[in-house]
């Protein structure tokens, strides 16, 4: 095989892998699959896993609500206008630990506790 013909084929294999490598979002890719009015969660660090979204229509102005099942999040993203408060606790519990994330793009790439509850203030 010639040089140029190795070549030729590294260059196709390069391109094929690209193509079908999988996708994984990076700190500046979230906020692709994070839409504005959006508070993101997701199962995995990193924004890896699987992804819960809260908006008004999901989680009314000041009310606790615990998320899905047995999910907990380990990161997210608050692209909403809205102060969010992520909780340990699924019932909001101020005796665990939580915190506050000004909304219009807050990025917790690495949560440093599991989220299982939240609560929505108004702006």
């Amino acid at each position: 095989m010639s040089t140029a013909q190795r070549r030729a084929l590294l260059a196709g294999a390069t391109v094929i892998s690209a193509l079908f490598a999988p996708a994984t979002p990076a700190h500046g890719a979230a906020p692709y699959w994070c839409q504005s009015s959006e508070f993101c969660l997701w199962d995995g660090p990193g924004y890896g896993g699987q992804l819960y979204r809260v908006d008004l229509r999901t989680a009314p102005i000041g009310q606790c609500v615990p998320l899905p099942g047995l999910f907990e999040a380990r990161s997210w993203i608050n692209r909403s206008a809205q102060h969010i408060t992520v909780y340990l606790s699924r019932k909001c519990a101020t005796e665990d630990q939580f915190a506050t994330y000004p909304g219009g793009g807050t990025y917790v790439p690495r949560a440093p506790y599991v989220g299982r509850g939240v609560e929505v203030w108004a702006d």
